[in-house]
Parts: C-alpha cells; structure tokens; sequence
C-alpha cells in the first residue's frame, strides 16, 4: 500500500515510518509537517492510506479530511482519546491510534486497513478543485460495518444483521450472535447497507427482509422480534417478497 504521514511533530513521523518498515508491504511516498503541504501532494498523486495526526496548528486532522472530494483509507493518530467518537462520523476512518504507539497495536491497525479495502476497494484521493460544488460522494456497502463501541472499531457482518431500530441518538444493531448500541441515526446506517436485502420498514426500524419468518396485517416477525410496518412502507414490503 503507498502511504503518507501528515503529522506536525517529527518525532511521531520518525516512529510511525520506523513502524511501516517494520510492518513490511507499507511504501511512504512521502511525510508532511501541516495538512497544506499533504493536500498540495494529493493534487497530483494517488495513494491507498493516510496516517493523519488530529491535532496540528491553524489546520486539525478533521479540518484536513474534509477537503478531500473522496479521501482512501485513514489511520488517526493522537495522544487525545476524546475524539473517537468524532472520528465515527467518517466513512473513510479505519482506525483510531492512540499515543505511544506499539507494534502489536500498529500492526493491527494495518490488518484493519487491509480487511477494509478487500471490502470496498481501494479508494484514490480526489482533492477538490477551487469553487467546486460537487458533494462528496458516498462509499458503496461492503460485506462488513464498522462500529465505534467503547472507543474500539469493532467489525460486524452484514448479512448477520436482522434488525436495527433507533432509540434516540442511538440505534440498536441486533445480529445473529450479539446485539450493539451505537451512536449513530438510523439514517446513516441505512446508507451502508445493500438496498436489495436492507428495507425500512418504519421510521424508527430497518430490517433484512430474507429473515422474515411471518408477516401479519401491519407487522413482521423477525427472529423473535415483532416489527411493525408503516402504511407507507408496506407496498414496498410486499414488492419484496416473492409471493405464490
């Protein structure tokens, strides 16, 4: 994988080179001391992951980000555990490093990043042009979903999941084996999850429609769980289905 290292001390750019070399299948293309040098060199080359520090002057991690039309892979790097939460809300965050950082703990950073692109492909930086107003484009659902749970990524199978029903600013992700709470809407989860098997089926629910068990007036059976439909979502419901 080509990398760089965007990180404003270079003490941490040293470590995190000596890492790469030491993890093996790691090329760094280059190290940049501020976000506007990165971004210069993103202007005209491609590269498959990011080692990004949050904190920097004038221009943070998350500053950085965001000017990126459709960012590759990012690792974050910080000596502050407060913003894992914040790190969530990007699609293209894989990992979340914190301050020192050891092999074992860099190593299966870089086997996350790996799992991620055999996932989704990888995905080439695109800089946005002056004045552009296009919107950043949104990554197509992969077979595994990320969540930030105790401020750890944690992997969950798609095709496991059975039902998600919101709960505030919380949605409830319930799989074959274990159940997960995650800061997050309902909305966003929608998004990265396959359309042909994923449907809404109210506004406070999202079921995988191939572990319907029974269907009755305005409600599902999923598993053991009663799910109601709306009236609105019903015909697409019954599209779904392959009736007799």
């Amino acid at each position: 994988m080509n990398c760089i290292i965007v990180d404003d001390e270079a003490t941490s750019r040293m470590v995190i080179n000596q890492l790469c070399s030491q993890a093996g299948g790691l090329q760094i293309d280059g190290e940049f001391e501020n976000a506007i040098l990165a971004i210069k060199y993103l202007n005209q080359h491609d590269v498959d992951l990011i080692f990004l520090d949050i904190h920097m002057p004038d221009f943070t991690g998350f500053d950085f980000i965001q000017t990126l039309k459709n960012p590759p892979k990012i690792v974050l790097i910080t000596s502050d555990t407060q913003f894992a939460i914040d790190a969530f809300e990007y699609d293209c965050i894989v990992d979340y490093m914190v301050k020192p950082i050891a092999l074992p703990r860099f190593l299966k950073a870089v086997k996350k990043v790996e799992n991620a692109m055999l996932s989704s492909g990888p995905t080439k930086v695109e800089a946005p042009q002056e004045n552009s107003q296009e919107k950043p484009t949104t990554a197509s659902p992969g077979k595994d979903l990320y969540v930030n749970i105790d401020r750890r990524l944690v992997k969950i199978n798609i095709p496991d999941i059975y039902l998600i029903e919101a709960k505030g600013d919380y949605i409830q992700i319930k799989t074959e084996t274990k159940n997960y709470v995650v800061h997050s809407t309902l909305k966003k989860i929608e998004e990265k999850l396959p359309k042909d098997i994923f449907l809404k089926t109210h506004r406070s629910y999202v079921i995988n429609t191939k572990m319907i068990i029974d269907i009755e007036d305005n409600s599902v059976l999923i598993k053991k769980d009663v799910v109601p439909v709306s009236r609105s979502n019903r015909p697409e419901l019954m599209k779904r289905l392959n009736l007799l």
